[in-house]
């Protein structure tokens, strides 16, 4: 527990005459600053003096504490005098020593910037008198002279939630002014009227958030902290008071670091809503040197809460600091409706092994820049404050991409994705990979353009498609499915076992719902083909409504879609399942035939006749078309065609 003095709003008390009652020594207190005419704000409501007795707060005797003083009964005295204190507000009772602290650092902190935050001063320099361990006894007062002597430990444990330290790190920033921390999107314009502010400058101290003399809220608390009110007091974001992870009820039992005997238990903050911010980050101790104060290991972090694994206790809250006993023994079956992304992630195609918050050089980052891996972390797709269960139709982006950054189709960043799309342009677009799934006779890896609506052909997932006459739509499977739809990126690429709707992993590669066969001499079935089955309805496939055979028949196949698959061709053969790039000055003029209907050729099965550089197929109307080509070692001589 972190004390803090406020500047304003804390009265100040001083020593009394050894034996006197607490309530006599308070009013004597008081009389003795009235009579010196000490410049100080004294308000009973605020300060809450008596309250102090119950306290640990109080060291003397009477304390209910382990730490406490032998026989003194004087409460005040710990740490205030009305005679000979230091030279600090408010009367202070104990000498200043002068350390070093290891300070708060982030990337993301206006405040100090140029050289860091400031050495602590002010009210938090008081705290830190005894919250940083370094005192040899707490009983070491000015006046009166000497040292009370203490009953049992006479200093804050080691490893206690009290005793803080020297490297405030992982602790909230303190000892800044607020106004250089902004502007800030995320702060409220002007300090909150109903917290206290030191200095000159409205500076953020301990005292801003604890109230050494009260605590009826718990850890000293300026404020009742349920839902984070204390939290939004400063911190705004847009979007928080209607997200999920703000308006969860789901039970925080078993999941949730807290310290022991302090906080209210579960049964009193039941639910993620309950304790909001605090179900992610932590004032103080944050379990890692963190610019985000995380309370839980950064690499397993998202997956804390959302992957429902039974069983003993996960690493991350064994290493948390601020986990209880009672969470320790808790069970986890409240988590086990959710979706199993720990176990997605680990599938054979996935975006990646980790959730990092912390490796500044995977987040939100264009894809080109990853030096040394292409996992993706769950802040790439998802915006914790914000993401909400809302649902949208293609092709807008659903409650749970709220927040994101993205690219749009025409290669320009925005702040906030409006199409879910756009999240996937972010890495799949102008910074893919440059390896192609499949190899063909327009080769591009950028999912942007081959979407683009300029295309011959493409998949309607930017716009609706430019051919609206596809008899094998819709399926048994999509029975409301027709030509006309736009349809998402996750309606193709997600798990395949119907755990999660996003691209999370899959057995299948890249990433699909289900099997995609594009091994050459595969042989037709539903299973082989089920992601394309799901959408275009096999049997009119395989009646060759769309695709008809040839009027003469000269091979033995008769050709047609039946013909084609029956001789193990595989779908993605002919089609490129996400759209045909048109290049400069055409498509076509450059001797690579038509792209419509998706295709575009696999070359490492489709091969050009002699004399010409390209597998061509030209289309010559509705359902009829030509090739010229070698597949199979059957060779298509000029403009075969067909039907």
């Amino acid at each position: 527990m972190a004390m803090g003095i406020g500047l304003t709003k804390v009265m100040t008390m001083g020593n009394c005459k050894a034996g006197l009652q607490r309530k006599g020594c308070i009013r004597q207190f008081l009389m003795v600053l009235f009579v010196f005419g000490a410049s100080l704000v004294l308000s009973p409501d605020s300060v809450n003096a008596e309250g102090i007795g119950d306290t640990k707060h109080n060291l003397s005797a009477t304390g209910p504490g382990t730490i406490r003083a032998l026989t003194e009964s004087r409460i005040c005295v710990f740490c205030h005098t009305p005679h000979n204190a230091t030279p600090e507000t408010p009367l202070w009772n104990r000498e200043i020593q002068a350390r070093t602290y290891d300070v708060y650092a982030s990337p993301t902190l206006k405040a100090g910037r140029s050289g860091g935050l400031p050495q602590p001063s002010g009210p938090t320099k008081l705290c830190l008198g005894c919250h940083d361990g370094t005192i040899a006894t707490l009983g070491a007062v000015l006046n009166p002279a000497g040292v009370i002597t203490m009953a049992g430990s006479a200093t804050i444990p080691l490893g206690s939630l009290s005793n803080i330290g020297t490297n405030l790190s992982n602790h909230h920033p303190v000892s800044f002014s607020y106004y250089d921390a902004l502007p800030n999107a995320e702060l409220v314009a002007t300090p909150p009227a109903h917290l206290v502010f030191g200095g000159t400058g409205n500076e953020v101290h301990c005292s801003t958030c604890h109230n050494p003399h009260d605590d009826t809220n718990g850890m000293f608390l300026a404020m009742d902290n349920r839902r984070s009110a204390l939290c939004v007091s400063c911190h705004q974001i847009d979007g928080w008071t209607s997200s999920a992870h703000a308006t969860s009820a789901e039970p925080v039992e078993g999941i949730l670091p807290r310290p022991p005997n302090v906080w209210p238990t579960s049964g009193a903050w039941p639910t993620v809503a309950d304790w909001g911010c605090e179900v992610c980050h932590t004032p103080h101790f944050a379990v890692t040197t963190s610019p985000w104060l995380l309370n839980f290991s950064s690499t397993d972090y998202c997956l804390s809460c959302h992957s429902p694994v039974p069983g003993p206790l996960p690493p991350h809250l064994t290493m948390a600091k601020n986990t209880s006993p009672e969470v320790r023994a808790a069970s986890r079956t409240g988590m086990r409706k959710m979706a199993d992304i720990r176990g997605q992630i680990k599938k054979r195609s996935s975006h990646g092994g980790q959730s990092d918050l912390l490796n500044l050089s995977l987040h939100d980052r264009k894809g080109s820049l990853r030096s040394t891996t292409r996992d993706a972390t769950c802040l790439d797709c998802h915006n914790a404050h914000v993401a909400n269960k809302r649902k949208a139709s293609p092709p807008n982006a659903s409650g749970m991409l709220q927040g994101v950054r993205g690219v749009d189709r025409n290669g320009a960043e925005i702040a906030s994705v409006y199409y879910e799309y756009e999240v996937c342009f972010k890495c799949h677009g102008d910074y893919s990979p440059d390896f192609p799934f499949v190899p063909r006779v327009v080769n591009t890896t950028n999912a942007r353009l081959e979407f683009d609506p300029i295309n011959p052909s493409y998949h309607p997932v930017v716009q609706q498609g430019k051919n609206l006459n596809i008899p094998s739509i819709p399926s048994s499977y999509e029975p409301s499915l027709n030509a006309s739809n736009v349809i998402y990126c996750t309606d193709c690429h997600r798990d395949d076992a119907g755990g999660a709707k996003g691209p999370h992993g899959s057995q299948f590669a890249p990433i699909l719902r289900e099997r995609y066969q594009t091994t050459d001499n595969t042989p037709e079935s539903y299973d082989n083909y089920s992601l394309c089955y799901r959408c275009h309805n096999r049997t009119s496939i395989l009646n060759d409504v769309s695709f008809r055979k040839k009027t003469r028949r000269t091979t033995a196949s008769g050709g047609g879609h039946s013909g084609h698959l029956a001789a193990g061709a595989p779908c993605s053969l002919c089609h490129d399942a996400h759209g045909v790039t048109l290049t400069s000055p055409m498509i076509g003029s450059d001797g690579t035939g038509s792209h419509t209907h998706l295709i575009n050729f696999d070359t490492r099965t489709v091969l050009p006749i002699q004399g010409n550089r390209y597998p061509v197929f030209h289309d010559t109307g509705t359902f009829s078309g030509s090739c010229t080509l070698i597949c199979h070692g059957r060779v298509h001589t000029i403009n075969d065609s067909y039907p």
